[in-house]
């Protein structure tokens, strides 16, 4: 079993026991029928698309994974090389995705590093990972750390927006 697939069998397990309340009662996720196969694509609000271009590639180590201009927006994704499962979307907020009243409140909230977790990578040697990318610049809010699930480190990027680096605790 790689590195992957091991993750997405560790997923399954914790979602077979995540319990939903709903208006019907407490259901559990076994209960649902499968509808996905997996997240494709998540996004990360960023101040300037050209400066979050540079901080996920050439410091993170990402690789730009498509760059269209639509006009009304900019369609800036990066992913993990040679993995194009899954991308990240560096979005500027405000319209034609929200009003701008929304994304002048939304740029704040990015600012103050007020919008929580927004995605995690996974290594497999976090102390290395987290030597190499600290020697490239990336901010850390906390230093590799033996947790249940594995060794994680805490980073923000450029914006204040946090994310993890797990190197995942191995099965058995």
């Amino acid at each position: 079993m790689d590195a992957a697939q091991h993750e997405v069998e560790q997923f399954r397990i914790s979602t077979s026991r995540v319990v939903a309340h709903t208006v019907f009662g407490n259901v559990t996720s076994s209960d649902w029928p499968a509808m996905y196969n997996h997240i494709n694509m998540s996004h990360v609000f960023v101040l300037d698309q050209d400066e979050a271009l540079d901080f996920y590639v050439n410091k993170l180590g990402l690789e730009l994974s498509a760059d269209i201009d639509f006009g009304a927006m900019r369609w800036l994704t990066v992913r993990v090389p040679g993995d194009p499962s899954r991308e990240i979307l560096l979005e500027l907020p405000g319209p034609p995705s929200m009003d701008e009243e929304s994304g002048r409140q939304t740029r704040e909230l990015v600012t103050k590093g007020a919008t929580g977790f927004t995605f995690g990578l996974t290594t497999d040697d976090c102390q290395k990972t987290f030597e190499t990318l600290r020697d490239r610049g990336v901010e850390f809010t906390q230093e590799p750390t033996q947790q249940p699930y594995g060794i994680d480190c805490g980073a923000r990027d450029p914006f204040g927006n946090h994310f993890r680096i797990v190197q995942m605790a191995s099965a058995g």
